[in-house]
């Protein structure tokens, strides 16, 4: 078990407007849970976030926490597979009580931990009874507290686990724009300009902002350390993240870069190795029109 207290957020919320207003609706409730007790109703007890790592989940469960003004409890549930295999489930049960007596937000990490490991026919007998334990602590949780569970693999969680939460969120990839957005705020106000920013983001399409987050962090140290200009740090990233790309992949990639940013021909040349004379052909092929050189 781990607590955060108080929690500290170090990096920006960037998440889909879906996932975004569904956060803050979980949020809403338990700040005025008095307007859905007069309606009968009660706020949302427990939530589940799926997606691959680093797509921000336990970002998100800071978050509201940090807007609950609450302490974050996080019970990893691999590390309790590990550590507590071959005990009883009375150690986690242990946890969760302590968790519901407090006046905190719980969050049960690599929730997929218990699915993933119910083949394990030596450990077979405890695994169930891990199971069950969490289940019926699911069901039972209180009124007014807020549990939530993260998973990376959500196709390995038994339906009975779905059925157990009252709101599932998928967290998916972050979108071209989304990467804007993080490279930005994690440039802060360095001289790196909105065009360059533009076109890291579509470098590192398919990736999470955590990865993005390590590679420009690296990126900054790189130019603190050895003085040089971190405009210069991040286009040997990309540049090398460009050409590992298959070779009929990049004209047309760096066609689109060209019609999409401000940059001009001369640097986008410059950035991917493709001449201009590619450049203007792709461009043709492809219907972009003119740019500018």
């Amino acid at each position: 078990m781990r607590v955060e207290d108080p929690v500290v957020l170090v990096n920006e919320l960037i998440l889909p407007p879906s996932v975004e207003e569904s956060l803050h609706q979980l949020v809403a409730e338990h700040r005025d849970a008095g307007k859905l007790l007069d309606a009968g109703l009660a706020p949302t007890r427990t939530a589940l976030f799926v997606g691959l790592p680093g797509v921000g989940k336990t970002l998100a469960a800071r978050w509201v926490a940090s807007e609950l003004n609450q302490p974050l409890i996080v019970l990893d549930l691999a590390s309790v597979m590990s550590s507590f295999l071959g005990r009883t489930g009375a150690n986690v049960r242990r946890v969760l009580d302590y968790a519901r007596s407090s006046r905190a937000v719980l969050l049960l990490d690599e929730l997929d931990a218990v699915a993933k490991r119910r083949d394990d026919t030596t450990e077979i007998g405890e695994l169930k009874r891990l199971v069950t334990v969490l289940l019926q602590e699911i069901d039972s949780w209180p009124e007014g507290s807020l549990l939530l569970a993260a998973t990376n693999h959500g196709d390995l969680l038994d339906p009975a686990v779905w059925r157990r939460f009252e709101v599932v969120l998928d967290f998916p990839l972050p979108d071209v724009e989304a990467l804007k957005t993080g490279i930005r705020s994690l440039l802060g106000g360095s001289e790196v300009d909105g065009a360059f920013a533009d076109f890291l983001a579509r470098m590192y399409q398919g990736e999470t902002l955590s990865f993005v987050e390590r590679e420009v962090l690296r990126a900054r140290r790189i130019s603190t350390m050895n003085g040089s200009d971190l405009s210069e740090v991040l286009l040997g990233t990309a540049r090398e993240r460009f050409r590992r790309l298959p070779a009929n992949e990049r004209g047309p990639m760096a066609a689109r870069m060209l019609k999409e940013s401000p940059l001009s021909q001369r640097s986008v040349s410059e950035i991917t190795g493709v001449s201009r004379d590619t450049l203007r052909k792709y461009l043709s092929l492809e219907g972009l029109g003119e740019a500018s050189a």
